[in-house]
Order: C-alpha cells, then sequence, then structure tokens
C-alpha cells in the first residue's frame, strides 16, 4: 500500500471537489468552501457580492466560516458537489499553522533551505506573490519572538505566522483574474511530517530581511 499523502501531488487539471476531498482523505487536513466566482454582466465577480473584493473567489464567506470545516471526505464531497466553484481553504491552527512571506523571499529562502538540507513542508504559492511555508500548529505565537531573537521585527520584514482563526488558500483556487493557489513545493510522503518554526525560521527571517533592504535600496 502507498504511504498516505502519495496521491496528493496531481493539480492539473483537478477539479477543486476532488482536490478538496484529497486533502481530507489523505492529508488529513481540514478543508473548508470559501467564496466562488460569478460571472455578472459577462464579468466575473466574488460571490460575496463586493465589486472591490481584494481576493475575489478566494475567501471566508462570513464571520462563522471556521465552524464550516471538515477533516472529512465524504462531507468535503458533499459540500463541493453543492458548490462545485467554491474556493478551498485549509484552516491553520489545527494540522498546521503557516509563514507567510513575499514570493521573492520564499524563492530565497526555499534554495538555501534546500542547500542545507532543512526539512520542509508543503509550500503553497499565490497570485498575490505571497507563500505560504506550513509547519508544525503553535507556530504563529512564536513567531514574533523568534524573530525578534534574529534582530528583526516581523512588521518590518513583511514576515508572518498564521494560526488559529485564519486560513491558507489551497490549490487549485483561482483568485479573480489573478491566476491560481499553486504548490511551489507540493504535498508528498517525504515531507507528511511538518517542520517545526524553529527550523525553518531564520532562513526565512533573513531572505525577508534581504529583500527588504534590497527593496529599500532601490527607491532610495
Amino acid at each position: 500500500m502507498p504511504a498516505q499523502g502519495t496521491k496528493v501531488p496531481v493539480q492539473r487539471g483537478e477539479q477543486l471537489l476532488d482536490a478538496a476531498v484529497r486533502y481530507a482523505e489523505e492529508r488529513h487536513w481540514d478543508v473548508c468552501p470559501g467564496t466562488w466566482l460569478e460571472t455578472v454582466d459577462g464579468a466575473e465577480r466574488c460571490s460575496c457580492g463586493d465589486t472591490g473584493c481584494a481576493s475575489p473567489g478566494a475567501h471566508p464567506t462570513g464571520p462563522d466560516w471556521v465552524g464550516h470545516a471538515t477533516g472529512s471526505g465524504v462531507a468535503a464531497r458533499r459540500m463541493w458537489t453543492e458548490q462545485p466553484k467554491a474556493s478551498i481553504l485549509l484552516p491553520t491552527g489545527r494540522a498546521f499553522d503557516a509563514i507567510d512571506v513575499p514570493e521573492s523571499a520564499g524563492f530565497l529562502a526555499l534554495a538555501r533551505m534546500e542547500r542545507m538540507n532543512l526539512p520542509l513542508g508543503p509550500v503553497t504559492r499565490t497570485p498575490g506573490r505571497r507563500m505560504f511555508f506550513l509547519v508544525l500548529p503553535g507556530a504563529a505565537a512564536r513567531t514574533e519572538e523568534l524573530v525578534r531573537k534574529l534582530g528583526w521585527r516581523p512588521s518590518t520584514i513583511d514576515l508572518v505566522g498564521h494560526g488559529d482563526g485564519h486560513c491558507v488558500t489551497a490549490p487549485p483556487t483561482r483568485v479573480g483574474g489573478h491566476g491560481a493557489v499553486q504548490w511551489a513545493r507540493r504535498p508528498t510522503a517525504a515531507n507528511r511530517w511538518l517542520p517545526g518554526v524553529e527550523e525553518v525560521i531564520s532562513p526565512l527571517a533573513y531572505a525577508c530581511a534581504r529583500e527588504t533592504a534590497d527593496a529599500r535600496a532601490r527607491l532610495s
């Protein structure tokens, strides 16, 4: 029998329903249906009704969204059968937390961590040019302290930890006309066991600080 999680990488052309069920059944992640895209007068709009929505078709449906999350593949299939276009949200603070960094810093950190043979979990890449590194739960509460010990403040280097009450938008969710969320590092059997935040925070913070400094230099 193949190890759990080995089938998750199938993404190209995959339907949202199939992906949501696979996350629940193969990775044991809770999934929650979010908003979706609707065509109104020939234009795509978010189901929330806000014409100026910052994340069209890819955000929670309301303040009680966490209560609709499920780890059941059967329940996920029912939810996405009822609304096949719903985005896939993965609540943080349960199976994992997420460290959110700019895409440029994320790729820099990935390259460095691979050279150092550091343990890595799955990493998402959004059309908004952000990357989310999945780590063991509890990371969000420790992120600020750990970054400060390294000599920086998370807010000044654009590094954010997401835990209870937050979520990660999962592939293959499409965000308005901006494109689809993708895996920068796919879930596999090899990265089923997530790293702790202390194992990845140094290269992530370093990369964010370097990108922040470079951006300031370009403006000067």
